[in-house]
């Protein structure tokens, strides 16, 4: 994943994949996300970043075990998340 800010036009480009985009898609008129000709994420535009999103700030986390106090369940759209128990 690549994140890339163009201060020039005020821009966060945040790239999940090399996969060629077969779509666009407006989710607002400041958000914009393409999609691989299979419907997956390959990349997120966010214009006017400075006001909506903290570009100051970034950090990633990943995790690779379930918390000894969290169970983690399914959504119904196959998502994993884990809440208090």
């Amino acid at each position: 994943m690549k994140v890339k800010f163009f201060s020039d036009t005020d821009t966060a480009l945040v790239e999940f994949s090399n996969r060629k985009v077969s779509e666009t898609k407006e989710i607002n008129e400041n958000i914009y996300i393409d999609l691989d000709s299979a419907g997956n994420l390959v990349a997120m535009t966010i214009e006017h970043a400075k006001k909506q999103a903290s570009l100051p700030s970034l950090s990633y986390e990943q995790i690779e075990k379930e918390m000894p106090d969290k169970k983690v369940q399914r959504s119904t759209k196959g998502r994993r998340y884990a809440r208090p128990l």
